[in-house]
């Protein structure tokens, strides 16, 4: 049982009022595909995923410039980077759906962080921080193997 299944049985025990009622796997919440902080529908951390690609940089986004994908809210620094996103989605999108890269290879979530990054083989990854970062680039290759053996099954 993954970290978030057992933080929703602890609160649901808890609203039960000190009666333990554990729910059958199939009727616990999925984590979201696209990861956005808690109480936030935002991808990328509010950054512009376009960006990355074509300044080779984080650049923050604006809510001026915001389209839905997945279920989440991608925003762009401007209307070309809005459109080129809209276009091929996939292509720009972060990979795992933006949750720590290393983290899926490891093959559990976490929070990918915006400002910790790096495009490989024309693929976006984010990384939990920077000492994760440091050790996903230690073996980029197999831990990118790792992930997307893991991916999308992490997410139940």
């Amino acid at each position: 049982m993954n970290t978030r299944k057992l933080m929703l049985t602890a609160l649901l025990a808890t609203l039960t009022a000190g009666r333990l009622v554990v729910l059958p796997d199939s009727a616990q919440a999925r984590s979201r595909e696209v990861y956005s902080a808690p109480f936030s529908t935002v991808a990328v951390g509010g950054y512009d995923p376009v960006a990355y690609f074509e300044l080779g940089k984080a650049v923050p986004g604006t809510k001026a410039h915001t389209t839905l994908w997945k279920g989440a809210e991608f925003r762009f620094a401007s209307a070309a980077s809005l459109a080129k996103f809209s276009a091929d989605p996939a292509r720009y999108a972060p990979q795992f759906g933006g949750y720590c890269a290393w983290a899926v290879s490891q093959g559990y979530l976490a929070k990918g962080d915006a400002k910790h990054w790096r495009v490989v083989g024309g693929k976006l990854y984010l990384n939990y921080d920077a000492a994760v970062q440091r050790r996903w680039e230690a073996d980029i290759p197999g831990f990118i193997a790792k992930a997307e053996k893991n991916w999308p099954r992490v997410l139940d």
